[in-house]
């Protein structure tokens, strides 16, 4: 019971940064792997759709270690929502709570706010955009720069890479952007 007490404890967010960056000299060390979550995506495309398409004729098999990497954070995201939550309240600063209030969000009894987070929110021009919309630009962006933010951003970033660190810069601007600009503006959209 001791060790569930420790891992159900408010962990400091170095440490999953110190295991994210070993995780790359890890994954170089065992096989000279690149460290990416968009690239599964694809290898899930070439070993299920038989069409003949010629972005998805290459040996995914030899990737597959990938798909185990992928299915591994899944299974610990459920491990860790299911049995290794403390029961506490979400601790929210006041001052995003003021902020979130304005785009009409007040329910913190669950990770996602239910406002937005929500099969009925799907179904509505909110749920379209952010989710709809929003999920087909980032697949679109990543295939577009080549890679997702973890692909560019750690692992390319560690490796040197100079379209890695072009694409890490306008992944923070385009965020920056999004966060401070698009949000609020489709948030009023939505609300009037």
């Amino acid at each position: 019971m001791e060790v569930l007490k420790f891992l159900q404890q408010p962990w400091h967010w170095s440490v999953s940064g110190l295991l994210i960056g070993l995780t790359v000299p890890l994954l170089l060390l065992l096989g000279n792997k690149a460290f990416g979550i968009s690239s599964s995506l694809r290898h899930i495309c070439a070993a299920c759709i038989p069409a003949n398409i010629p972005f998805f004729k290459y040996d995914w098999k030899k990737q597959a270690w990938n798909l185990f990497f992928v299915t591994g954070i899944a299974i610990g995201g459920f491990i860790a929502a299911q049995f290794l939550q403390e029961g506490n309240d979400i601790v929210v600063a006041t001052a995003t709570k003021e902020r979130l209030a304005g785009y009409g969000i007040s329910d913190y009894q669950h990770l996602l706010p239910p406002e937005i987070f929500s099969w009925s929110e799907l179904l509505t021009w909110k749920g379209l955009f952010f989710f709809i919309i929003g999920g087909f630009m980032v697949g679109f962006g990543t295939r577009y720069a080549g890679g997702c933010t973890s692909g560019h951003s750690i692992m390319g970033l560690s490796n040197l890479q100079w379209p890695s660190l072009i694409a890490t810069c306008c992944f923070m601007i385009g965020g920056f952007f999004s966060a401070n600009i698009i949000i609020p503006l489709l948030f009023k959209i939505f609300q009037s």
